[in-house]
């Protein structure tokens, strides 16, 4: 009982200080964590529906594609980190952090709840017919104010 109740412990207090280090990225990155998990398990059960086989090279790819997605949340962060930056050595205060890695982790939660409901489609669940394109205008209205911001930029 000790070691669930340390284990409780440790992953609140790591949790905790992950989102006071990324504030308001921290609760998008969770949501795509929980995602990413839901996903791999929903194409675990949708494989024998499409006429796939599970393999643990399929699998190690999945977690690869997974990992990928962290690599480029980073990388958002990266573009972030340097214009706060440059923006602080010309005397500028920008009024928003982590837009970048914000838009990117979004972008990111839509194409993995896309991936979910296509997944539960194969498997023969029940699907709302709006939630597939309101997720997907999310993810197009996502793309269109990255796509300002950069010929802005």
């Amino acid at each position: 009982m000790d070691t669930i109740k340390s284990i409780k412990i440790v992953v609140t207090a790591v949790g905790t200080a992950i989102a006071a280090q990324l504030g308001v990225l921290a609760i998008p990155l969770y949501i795509l964590l929980g995602l990413n998990i839901t996903d791999y398990a929903t194409a675990i059960m949708a494989a024998p529906h499409r006429g796939e086989k599970v393999s643990s090279d399929k699998g190690l790819a999945g977690i690869k594609k997974k990992i990928s997605m962290y690599i480029l949340v980073c990388l958002g962060a990266v573009v972030d980190i340097l214009l706060t930056y440059a923006a602080g050595v010309a005397g500028i205060t920008l009024p928003a952090a982590w837009v970048f890695a914000l838009l990117v982790t979004i972008w990111l939660v839509c194409n993995e709840v896309i991936s979910i409901l296509e997944n539960l489609i194969d498997i023969g669940g029940p699907i709302p017919p709006f939630l597939m394109p309101i997720v997907q205008q999310i993810k197009k209205t996502v793309e269109a104010k990255a796509e300002e911001g950069r010929r802005d930029g």
